[in-house]
C-alpha cells in the first residue's frame, strides 16, 4: 500500500485540525468574535445615547431659540407702543404749547388794544380840555372868572369844611 501525498496532506490537515481543537483555537477565535460584538455593540449604544442627548440638546436649543425670537418681537411690539405713546404725548404737549402761545398772543394783543384805546382817549381828553380852556378863555369874562372862582371856593368849603 502506498500512501500518496494527497493523503499525507489529508492526515496532516486533520491533525492540524484536531491540533486546533485541543488548543481551543476556535473557542478563542468565537470569544474574540463574541467580546469584538459586545464592543460593537457597546459603541453602537453609545453612539446612540449621544444622538439621543444631541436630539435632546437641539430640542432645548431650538425652544430656547423660540423664546428668545417671541421675547425679541415682544420687547419690539413693547418699543413700538412707546414710541407711538411718546409721539402721542409730544404731539399733545406741542398742541398744548401752541395753543398757550396763541392765548398769550391774543392776550398781548387786547392788552395792547386796551392801552392804545386808554390812550386816544386821554389824548381826546387832553384835546378837549385844551379846546375847552381856549374856548372858555376867549368867551369869558372877568366877572363870569371870578363868580367861577367863587363858587369853586364854596364848592371846596362844602366838601371840606
Amino acid at each position: 500500500m502506498e500512501i500518496t501525498a494527497t493523503e499525507i496532506a489529508f492526515v496532516a490537515l486533520v491533525l492540524f485540525i484536531i491540533l486546533l481543537v485541543y488548543l481551543k483555537v476556535p473557542a478563542a477565535i468565537m470569544g474574540a468574535l463574541d467580546n469584538k460584538s459586545q464592543a460593537i455593540a457597546k459603541e453602537l449604544h453609545d453612539a446612540r445615547k449621544l444622538r439621543e442627548e444631541a436630539e435632546a440638546l437641539l430640542a432645548e436649543y431650538e425652544a430656547k431659540r423660540a423664546a428668545a425670537e417671541a421675547e425679541a418681537k415682544a420687547i419690539v411690539d413693547s418699543a413700538k407702543e412707546q414710541a407711538a405713546l411718546v409721539a402721542e404725548e409730544t404731539r399733545a404737549s406741542m398742541s398744548a404749547a401752541i395753543k398757550r402761545r396763541e392765548q398769550q398772543a391774543e392776550d398781548r394783543i387786547a392788552q395792547a388794544e386796551v392801552r392804545a384805546a386808554a390812550e386816544v382817549r386821554a389824548a381826546a381828553a387832553d384835546a378837549a380840555l385844551v379846546a375847552a380852556e381856549k374856548l372858555i378863555r376867549e368867551r369869558l369874562s372877568d366877572k363870569a372868572q371870578s363868580a367861577l372862582v367863587a363858587e369853586g371856593v364854596a364848592e371846596i368849603g362844602r366838601k371840606f369844611g
